[in-house]
């Protein structure tokens, strides 16, 4: 093939093929759908939808609130396990500026949050594209699905005891559980994304010339995106909570080797302090990646258009 026509064929693939798969990924939605509201009235509606969601979430805050209050205020559990939002406030502001179990708060997170990076970009790193060739490849899905299916249904923890064996408390035994419970979904995410791409689009861009690279490149990994971003959705916050289970047996620091520190000490104050932590945290993880998802996609349709 000479190289201009390779590079008509190229274009002819962008132009047409992963526009069509666009189409398949997203239903073709935007065929069926009904006309748009205009412009102000969609922009009042998206107001009033976000003022009822803030209000809504905040009295579900209160009442969360109001509930652990009333009952630790009552004597309904016994102090030392069951102490008030403002001690365990206080408790928190003091964990950022006097070291506990060696660290402070900042230092615990810091710790967990390297291993969290390590274990979970690995896991992304391998997952998503053994995925994809699983999904495209018969041969490889063959070869490798009998177990990858006995493995993932491994929990985690369950690597624990070799984590340690291995390890000890260094950093490789925390990474390689949150491994375990991050690698899952990465790979079956992709897997289905690619998998379930509309064969139709495949034997077109055939037909246009493309190549096998360009096919896999330029067809499949756009209609797999939306499968892919939600499996790493799923993946992090597995990772995330498997990293905590890591750091209360196989670690000399983070937020749960904390966590296990503040229970031998019957502090349940830092306890609950380093709970607030994770959970904010692991928050703040999943809003980073839909901004990325929403990027990614916005990127994909701008793209295809």
């Amino acid at each position: 093939m000479v190289p201009g026509h390779a590079r008509a064929s190229r274009h002819a693939v962008e132009g047409y093929i992963v526009r069509s798969a666009n189409l398949t990924a997203d239903q073709r939605l935007t065929h069926q759908a009904a006309p748009a509201a205009p412009a102000a009235k969609a922009k009042k509606a998206r107001r009033s939808g976000a003022g009822q969601y803030w209000l809504l979430s905040l009295a579900g805050l209160v009442t969360f609130f109001g509930i652990w209050w009333g009952a630790a205020a009552t004597g309904l559990a016994p102090p030392q396990f069951l102490p008030t939002p403002p001690q365990v406030l206080a408790r928190f502001v003091e964990l950022t500026q006097a070291p506990f179990a060696n660290y402070t708060l900042q230092t615990h997170l810091w710790s967990s949050l390297m291993r969290y990076l390590m274990g979970f970009l690995l896991a992304a790193a391998i997952g998503v594209p053994l995925g994809l060739l699983m999904g495209w490849f018969r041969w490889l899905d063959y070869i490798v699905s009998p177990l990858f299916e006995i493995l993932r249904f491994i929990a985690p923890i369950a690597w624990v005891p070799f984590a340690a064996l291995w390890f000890g408390t260094g950093i490789g035994g925390p990474v390689l559980i949150i491994f375990a419970g991050a690698f899952p979904p990465c790979v079956v995410n992709a897997y289905r994304g690619a998998k379930y791409v509309d064969a139709k689009l495949l034997e077109a861009a055939r037909m246009l010339g493309a190549s096998s690279r360009m096919i896999l490149l330029e067809v499949l990994l756009p209609a797999a995106l939306p499968s892919i971003m939600a499996g790493l959705r799923v993946s992090a916050g597995l990772g995330w909570m498997s990293l905590v289970g890591a750091e209360l047996i196989v670690a000399s620091s983070g937020i749960g080797y904390m966590m296990v520190k503040g229970q031998s000490n019957i502090d349940t104050p830092i306890v609950m302090s380093a709970m607030i932590a994770i959970g904010i945290v692991g928050g703040l993880i999943d809003v980073l990646l839909r901004q990325i998802e929403n990027f990614a996609m916005r990127n994909r349709r701008r793209a295809l258009k």
